[in-house]
């Protein structure tokens, strides 16, 4: 083993990671990852709830007690996911007091059917900051374009959010304006600017998956070579996005109201395409002040092998722009490609709660209790 994570994380970038179970709490698995893998965060979504509870591993007490109580499959749901969530919160609550807050977080959904309704995203979110009712909390609000106003709201309000499914370049910009305008509302109501915390977490390895793809049916060899420089070009120029928005006139402003930038978390690093390196969306995107939220498999691999030689995104602006560039000139649009990921993002998490909600109703129908 190299000392890779170790040497990610002195770079300045948190390593958080993308999973949670209840056997992994239970078990002592996130303990010993934060004591020996530096892992510093979590991050959930709703495949991976629907992963962990289809299992059933460490879910049948409470499965059975939600039963007994008649509950609804949407109540049970949320008691079941919320449930883990504070807990890894409580695992994670000293990371967060020794980083000041920044860290040590876990990061929970709101119901992803909400995601083009305003109004509902803003109470859900208010409502899973209540259930879990812990300060190391993220809210995840997708980056669609009713998800923007919602985030607005809800950083207004106090509440920290991890901003998701973000794909575009132009959509991070107006994230990052969203929460701005958030922390400005905040402030105009008197609120403490250093307790809200907020990460954007931009999509890397679907990116390659969709251009290749369409770079494959061309065929060409300027297509081949092309192939596999997209998401880490589309990724490094929204660092480069987050380092202007956060030197400008308006930041500085908020800045001085101990306002925390909101970080960039690289979030889908697992290599989809086997003739990649399996830790190239970490060892390619070592930036300060950035978050790599990371799957099991690819936390394991770049502890063994990752390659982490200093900052790999600063200076790349340029090679960045000419690689979106010459995928363009092929013909590949890239705002098609952004937005259909931004859509099929939201419909797989869809579509995961849907298989949730199905699965755990069939499970308090197996435990209900015979009536008499």
């Amino acid at each position: 083993m190299t000392d890779a994570l170790k040497r990610l994380s002195d770079e300045g970038v948190a390593i958080w990671l993308d999973d949670l179970s209840r056997k992994r709490i239970t078990s002592g698995n996130l303990a010993e990852l934060i004591d020996q893998q530096h892992v510093v965060g979590v991050t959930t979504n709703p495949s991976i709830f629907q992963k962990a509870i289809s299992s059933g591993d460490g879910y049948e007490q409470q499965l059975a007690d939600l039963a007994v109580r008649k509950v609804t499959v949407e109540e049970a749901v949320r008691m079941i996911t919320t449930a883990d969530v504070r807990d890894a919160a409580d695992i994670l609550r000293p990371v967060f007091d020794a980083t000041g807050g920044q860290d040590g977080r876990v990061s929970i959904e709101v119901d992803p059917r909400l995601a083009h309704k305003t109004a509902p995203t803003i109470a859900e979110a208010k409502q899973l900051a209540w259930l879990v009712d812990r300060p190391n909390t993220l809210i995840k609000i997708p980056a669609t374009k009713a998800g923007l106003p919602a985030i607005t709201e809800v950083i207004g309000k106090g509440i920290s959010v991890n901003v998701t499914l973000i794909f575009s370049l132009e959509r991070y910009r107006e994230v990052m304006d969203a929460y701005l305008a958030g922390l400005e509302k905040a402030k105009a109501a008197g609120l403490d600017l250093s307790k809200i915390q907020s990460v954007a977490s931009f999509f890397v390895s679907r990116v390659d998956t969709e251009i290749d793809k369409r770079l494959d049916a061309l065929g060409t060899p300027e297509a081949k070579e092309a192939r596999g420089k997209a998401a880490l070009a589309n990724a490094r120029l929204a660092y480069e996005a987050y380092e202007e928005v956060f030197s400008s006139d308006r930041w500085a402003e908020l800045d001085k109201a101990q306002a925390n930038k909101q970080r960039p978390l690289w979030a889908s690093t697992g290599v989809k395409d086997p003739a990649y390196k399996d830790t190239l969306y970490v060892d390619e995107l070592v930036a300060q002040g950035t978050v790599n939220t990371m799957p099991e498999a690819t936390l394991d691999a770049t502890a063994d092998h990752g390659q982490i030689t200093g900052d790999t995104v600063r200076g790349t602006y340029e090679q960045a722009r000419a690689d979106l560039d010459a995928v363009e000139k092929l013909g590949i649009s890239y705002d098609d490609v952004v937005q259909l990921l931004e859509d099929e993002g939201v419909e797989k998490f869809a579509t995961s709660w849907n298989d949730l909600l199905n699965s755990t109703e069939a499970e308090l129908k197996r435990l209900a209790p015979s009536e008499g």
